[in-house]
């Protein structure tokens, strides 16, 4: 048994007590083990709610409810500014669907979000999230210009780890749908919060040469003026854990490498990642 005094929980609680901010934290080995800290806080969920507009998506499609090769047009009222490229191409671009949630999480398309927004449904899409039992997380609105006051969506670090959960477990939708939604995460280019302390040499395959399915991490992050979120799954040989973390009350807005939320997100994620290996799989000897 570890130490009292020296639990992964207590070192968590180590390694954020210099951090000038607010970070709650939730990691599940999927092994019957669950670090958490804050895990049911809710934050403003910034992009980190498009991981369920995903997952409706897919869930609409296997109903037969909507298609993932259903031919969606951008239009004047999808605008938003923010992050994305669907903007580069100008009004009257027409993309499948499957195409547009791929931009949504790949870059965190803005666009991408509210021309799915439009073809599920507000409804639909919140429908889904309680469906798998993320009962604390609501999607509230559109994006849009002139609002970013207001919160988009609700979420905890519990729920968001309860859907890469039921990923990784295949469960989400159904297993080719899990697979699918995977591999969309996979290619998610803003991960430095839960991904920034693992070695390069695994996270960039194509420079290292390493096989790129020994380790790698499928997530999705988010953030705005009130957080700075991150949370997946990191896979491993040993199999896949997840590690959700979220962070607020912090003085520094700016979108920098170096933000407190990253410097100490990476900390808390290479412990755990460490963790996991030393152990061969579990939180826990």
């Amino acid at each position: 048994m570890p130490h009292p005094e020296l639990t992964l929980e207590r070192r968590i609680d180590a390694e954020l007590c210099g951090l000038d901010a607010k970070m709650c934290v939730y990691a599940d080995d999927l092994h019957g083990h669950v670090v958490e800290r804050g895990a049911d806080d809710e934050f403003e969920s910034a992009s980190t709610i498009k991981i369920y507009i995903l997952g409706c998506l897919y869930a609409q499609a296997e109903a037969g409810k909507a298609s993932l090769d259903a031919e969606l047009t951008y239009e004047a009222r999808h605008f938003v500014d923010g992050s994305g490229l669907i903007r580069s191409l100008g009004e009257g671009a027409r993309l499948r669907a499957r195409d547009v949630a791929t931009l949504m999480i790949v870059v965190s398309d803005n666009i991408a979000t509210n021309m799915l927004i439009d073809y599920l449904g507000l409804d639909a899409i919140n429908a889904f999230i309680r469906s798998i039992g993320c009962t604390h997380t609501k999607l509230h609105r559109s994006l849009r210009s002139d609002n970013w006051s207001e919160k988009l969506g609700t979420i905890t670090p519990r729920d968001m780890g309860r859907f890469f959960a039921l990923l990784a477990k295949g469960e989400l939708v159904s297993p080719q749908a899990s697979d699918a939604m995977r591999n969309v995460f996979r290619q998610q280019h803003y991960n430095t919060m839960l991904a920034g302390s693992i070695p390069p040499y695994y996270t960039d395959p194509e420079e290292s040469h390493a096989d790129p399915d020994l380790i790698y991490v499928a997530s999705k992050s988010g953030s705005m003026d009130a957080c700075r979120n991150d949370g997946g799954l990191i896979h491993t040989p040993y199999g896949d854990y997840v590690l959700v973390m979220m962070c607020t009350d912090f003085a520094n807005k700016l979108e920098v490498n170096d933000h407190p939320s990253v410097i100490y997100g990476n900390r808390v994620s290479r412990m755990l990642f460490d963790q996991y290996l030393a152990l061969e799989g579990s939180f826990v000897k």
